[in-house]
């Protein structure tokens, strides 16, 4: 595996870059701000290679950007309502930056410091650290945090996020980027195709925080049991597609064992032949249609991003687990480690 290693400046400090390519021509470039994604560039049926990340011409713009295109949020990805939560009868606030919910951890975030990082070029491997400071954003306890990106011959890239604490707190950590599998500049993905493994799913009020109810998806436009198209319903009259103009909802795994590795999602595109298949060990997944990318920073093309222009799939715990107890527990204590694996395979037909 090859590795190259660059630079960018920031006002944040020194944003260090690594690409990695493969014996087939594959790479990636994953980025120290965030410890997040920049590029991916495989090729379609044809063997022609694209970059079908959604991202920005300059390192420096992923700062603080509405999408956080690629980053890894934190502690708390997704919502939490009214950024309020309690561990052991103690009440804990946070700020507000999404309605009246706290989002992606706050307005900073993990997704918005600048990590440390290693890199092995032998296991194609690039390993960010960071710590997050009791307190920080408001979450207790002094949080160690490692993000492994593992990039292997076949074209397969997989995120392992591992955490330890000194003090009970809530985490929930993902991988917040956004693809078009015919490339990441060729508009919307409303004819890109998708399945998930998933029979039910969250409904949410009008904030976009769960109710609490699980929900079947039969007869519904959230049914992705089979093979859709992603703008196959995505104007249909209903609750959560106006709540979120389009999709921003979390579907849960079906058959989920902790710590068991399962394929939980499939994106593809005929024109491409390109297929993303996408495995975690993690219990649910939120589903991004990209319903505010417009206004992003100019794209690697130099130019604006539309709305829908690439999906997310983000796989995690449940919005609002802090204050859902029928949920899974997002509560990590001393001594034990919080594991969790997101794999993309991309593939051609």
């Amino acid at each position: 595996m090859k590795i190259e290693k660059t630079s960018a400046t920031s006002p944040l400090g020194e944003i260090t870059l690594y690409t990695l390519t493969n014996a087939q021509g594959g790479r990636v470039t994953l980025s120290s701000l965030g410890a997040g994604i920049v590029s991916v560039v495989v090729p379609d049926k044809n063997k022609v290679f694209t970059d079908i990340a959604i991202g920005y011409t300059n390192p420096a713009d992923y700062i603080a950007d509405g999408p956080c295109a690629g980053k890894v949020p934190g502690r708390f990805a997704n919502r939490i309502a009214k950024g309020h939560f309690s561990i052991d009868g103690k009440e804990y606030s946070l700020a507000i930056n999404n309605g009246p919910n706290a989002l992606h951890g706050g307005s900073t975030g993990f997704m918005n410091r600048i990590w440390n990082s290693t890199a092995d070029a032998v296991e194609g491997k690039v390993t960010f650290t960071y710590r997050s400071a009791d307190g920080e954003e408001g979450y207790p306890g002094n949080l160690d945090v490692t993000a492994t990106y593992t990039w292997s011959e076949d074209n397969t890239l997989t995120l392992n996020l591992k955490a330890q604490t000194d003090a009970p707190t809530v985490i929930n950590l993902t991988n917040h980027a956004y693809w078009n599998l015919e490339g990441h500049d060729a508009g919307s993905v409303f004819d890109h195709e998708m399945q998930l493994a998933c029979s039910k799913w969250l409904p949410t009020d009008d904030t976009l925080i769960p109710t609490g109810e699980i929900a079947d998806v039969t007869g519904t436009p959230m049914d992705f049991t089979s093979p859709k198209k992603i703008g196959k319903d995505i104007n249909k009259e209903f609750p959560a597609l106006k709540y979120g103009k389009g999709y921003d909802n979390c579907w849960v795994a079906d058959n989920y064992k902790k710590g068991e590795m399962k394929k939980i999602a499939v994106l593809s595109s005929e024109p491409s032949g390109r297929v993303l298949e996408v495995s975690t060990t993690q219990p649910a997944v939120q589903v991004y249609t990209g319903n505010w990318l417009a206004g992003s920073p100019a794209n690697k093309a130099g130019r604006s991003y539309n709305d829908y222009d690439g999906v997310a799939i983000e796989c995690q715990n449940y919005p609002d687990a802090p204050n859902k107890a029928n949920f899974p527990s997002p509560v990590l204590r001393p001594g034990e480690i919080y594991d969790e694996t997101i794999a993309f395979s991309f593939k051609t037909k």
